[in-house]
């Protein structure tokens, strides 16, 4: 069986045939190129997670929104604090518990994130570009299974 090459013919074979080599390399160029494109618009990674996750399950309490978007508590603070000085979310006390914030998606933070969806969407289209429709369905559902299984460990 002919061994695996990466593209650069610096890089050797065994690091060719990682798969989790492979994965790492990829995910840094995807991270640059995504961060370039959410750049361009004025935004961070951050941003896109928080207002998709207040997008698809409505107003949350920071905590709530940094479990469901991966964010460390802190960084949520941190990015909740520019998207409420642009107007994107606001925030209100949580009438359950007053020590608590509801974070609440804007009509302005609505129309940012379907920007950001876009320059999100043309990232995907540079990142995957070598790959057919079919191939990117199945390294999306490969990588969710991969995930998934280590979230549960």
């Amino acid at each position: 069986m002919p061994r695996l090459r990466a593209v650069d013919e610096q890089t050797p074979s065994a690091l060719a045939q990682l798969p989790s080599w492979l994965l790492t390399q990829s995910a840094a160029q995807a991270q640059r190129i995504v961060t370039e494109s959410f750049g361009a618009g004025g935004a961070r990674g951050y941003h896109f997670r928080l207002l998709a996750t207040l997008v698809e399950f409505g107003p949350a309490s920071q905590a709530t929104l940094g479990r469901r978007s991966s964010i460390d508590r802190s960084d949520v603070v941190a990015a909740l604090n520019e998207l409420e000085a642009e107007g994107y979310v606001a925030r209100s006390p949580d009438p359950a518990d007053g020590r608590r914030n509801i974070i609440t998606i804007t009509p302005a933070g609505k129309r940012h994130y379907r920007k950001l969806m876009n320059l999100v969407g043309k990232a995907q289209d540079e990142i995957f570009a070598p790959l057919s429709a079919t191939d990117r369905a199945r390294l999306t559902k490969i990588l969710g299974k991969l995930l998934t299984y280590h979230q549960e460990q």
